[in-house]
């Protein structure tokens, strides 16, 4: 089998593949079409297994590292799933209190990708949670593809309502100094901006290529957003205009940035959409707004 590389995939296949992994399209659907794109020794299957998540090789916070404290915790969500499950980690030697950010997973539910990224804000001096939505039905299932059939199955407002009371699970914890933020990606980014929404005494926001809330929301925003969006995606890069115009209107604290010819899904390190450069300089503004607006 050939060995394929990010140069082999043609655009077509990515965006294909955005459509495969935002329930445009079913698997046998996105199978027919990507036949199309297996011909000079590229196969469907080959073609699958690169476009499939590598957990494995990609976690870069060993969920054992002695740096941190990180384990799974349960908090109650009374207007959403009921008993919720997420990973909680902390700095293992930190001193005083903590500022605390939400790390909110994508269309599938807590996979590992999420779970690192919660670990890699802990490396940087923060307490986070991140909550897995589908733990009402069961938790993560260990396949996306089976993770994103499962959280169809739930309302998006109730899990909303999940992680609004990860932020008072946070907000309220005896080594948080009060002050809490929230992260998110694809459907963790309109979490995020509704987390804006909802919770006035929210710290800041950084969602990553998240659907925006229509303009009768977004006027309340209080905290301040940093918002990033991938250039070549155009799904959700199309409804920044009207959020940026209300956000200006209104003198609320933001900033956006637009990363050129990467995909959506460009930070998600264990699939070929992610480009390294603008993930590392994604995140280092994403930490950095945390530090300014959260210690």
């Amino acid at each position: 089998m050939k060995k394929i590389s990010k140069e082999d995939i043609s655009q077509e296949v990515f965006d294909l593949y955005d459509d495969y992994a935002h329930n445009k399209i079913d698997r046998r659907k996105f199978m027919e079409k990507l036949s199309l794109y297996a011909v000079g020794g590229l196969t469907i299957p080959s073609l699958m297994s690169f476009m499939t998540p590598n957990y494995v090789d990609s976690i870069l916070v060993k969920p054992d590292d002695e740096r941190l404290q990180s384990d799974y915790i349960t908090y109650e969500s009374p207007k959403g799933g009921g008993t919720i499950r997420g990973l909680f980690s902390k700095p293992a030697k930190a001193k005083g209190k903590l500022p605390g950010i939400v790390v909110v997973h994508e269309n599938r539910g807590l996979n590992p990708y999420i779970e690192d990224v919660g670990r890699r804000a802990a490396v940087e001096g923060f307490m986070t949670l991140a909550p897995d939505a589908l733990w009402p039905l069961g938790g993560y299932p260990g396949s996306d593809d089976e993770g994103r059939t499962m959280q169809r199955k739930r309302d998006r407002n109730e899990m909303l309502e999940d992680f609004i009371a990860a932020y008072h699970y946070l907000k309220n914890h005896e080594d948080c100094n009060g002050k809490v933020g929230v992260v998110g990606f694809c459907f963790g980014g309109w979490i995020s901006n509704m987390m804006a929404v909802r919770l006035p005494d929210l710290g800041a926001a950084v969602p990553f290529y998240g659907r925006q809330p229509s303009d009768e929301d977004a006027v309340k925003v209080k905290a301040p957003l940093m918002l990033q969006f991938a250039g070549l995606d155009e799904r959700v890069n199309a409804g920044w205009p009207a959020f940026e115009k209300v956000l200006k209107a209104n003198k609320i604290k933001h900033e956006a940035h637009f990363y050129p010819d990467v995909n959506h899904g460009f930070h998600n390190n264990t699939t070929p959409r992610y480009d390294e450069a603008a993930a590392t300089l994604a995140w280092e503004r994403t930490m950095a707004f945390f530090k300014k607006h959260l210690s």
